[in-house]
């Protein structure tokens, strides 16, 4: 039996929503499969059962069964579904970004707090139990003060014409990114390249500045040869290392540096395997959410969380936008 009483619909079934109905299904609480591909819808039927699948997304918003709406759609549509769900009095569990304008994330958090609907983000690195454990360490003082962060987010992959790189594979490391620091940057820069389509970013690199000399880059890239997603955070006593796609993934380095005759010397030291309980990142946002819907608690990427990424995307496009001019 499932300890959850909401019932979800997923809308979106296609490359990345296809696994919301995956985890939903899997932990009982999947209502209703909403997708625009007729074929598709199809096969998921015969794949899941569940008590209702429908081509138009007004059928979900007019099922009073349905309590919650996980939408997987295109980011150019987030913003329109968002809002009629909400205003349908669902609560909502959205992909990246939550918008692609801030006043209209502005009004999708207005919206939710006005109806009193939870409305989360799927940033989905923070419910990554190994980021959630280096998180833990970074805050019990384990390497000291946070003096840089870097993230790389690199492969060889799915080239898009809808969105650039930076909108399609920054906004989980500039979440985690904020989540660490608990601060926003005091100024966003941002540097790339469109090299397969015109005014559509292939290779970014952005540079967050925030204060005590704290600084972070984010660097992501679908024209990269190898897959590569790793997040290191240097501090005053020591290295943590997040690397995604190594089987020990999460690492601690407790180099230190030396001054001899007032030469800065590496004193390296042998990295220490950190071990956590191994557990789907997906799954684990899934069931906070759920947990958030039955019992009405804010969700730790919701829509003033959201908004914060967003916000720093922005400035990164408007980087990325200057240096275009001549």
């Amino acid at each position: 039996m499932t300890p959850f009483s909401k019932k979800i619909a997923v809308a979106g079934a296609g490359y990345w929503g296809k696994n919301l109905v995956r985890n939903f299904h899997a932990l009982g609480v999947l209502h209703t499969i909403c997708d625009t591909d007729s074929q598709n819808l199809e096969k998921l039927k015969q794949q899941y059962s569940v008590p209702q699948t429908t081509l138009h997304y007004q059928d979900v918003l007019n099922d009073p069964q349905v309590d919650a709406v996980a939408i997987a759609s295109p980011a150019v549509t987030h913003y329109a579904l968002v809002k009629q769900a909400l205003e349908a009095g669902k609560d909502v569990f959205v992909e990246k970004p939550i918008a692609l304008e801030l006043v209209e994330a502005q009004e999708l958090i207005h919206l939710a707090e006005t109806k009193k609907r939870i409305l989360m983000v799927d940033h989905l690195l923070q419910y990554h139990p190994a980021v959630v454990k280096l998180k833990e360490l970074i805050d019990a003082g384990k390497i000291g003060k946070l003096e840089y962060i870097y993230s790389n987010r690199l492969n060889i992959g799915k080239l898009r014409s809808e969105e650039n790189i930076l909108w399609s594979f920054a906004p989980h490391d500039i979440s985690v990114i904020l989540s660490l620091v608990e601060k926003f940057p005091r100024s966003v820069k941002a540097f790339g390249e469109a090299y397969l389509q015109e005014h559509i970013y292939d290779t970014t690199v952005t540079y967050l500045s925030f204060f005590d000399r704290l600084k972070a880059h984010i660097y992501v890239s679908w024209l990269h040869p190898y897959k590569e997603q790793k997040l290191v955070v240097i501090g005053s006593h020591g290295m943590l290392v997040f690397n995604d796609v190594e089987e020990e993934k999460l690492c601690l380095y407790p180099h230190k540096i030396e001054w001899i005759k007032q030469v800065p010397v590496a004193a390296k030291a042998e990295r220490e395997v950190i071990s956590y309980e191994a557990k789907e990142p997906l799954r684990e946002a899934c069931l906070h959410f759920l947990d958030c819907i039955e019992h009405r608690k804010k969700p730790k990427t919701d829509g003033h969380e959201a908004l914060a990424v967003l916000q720093v995307l922005q400035q990164a496009q408007n980087s990325l936008e200057k240096e275009e001019q001549p």
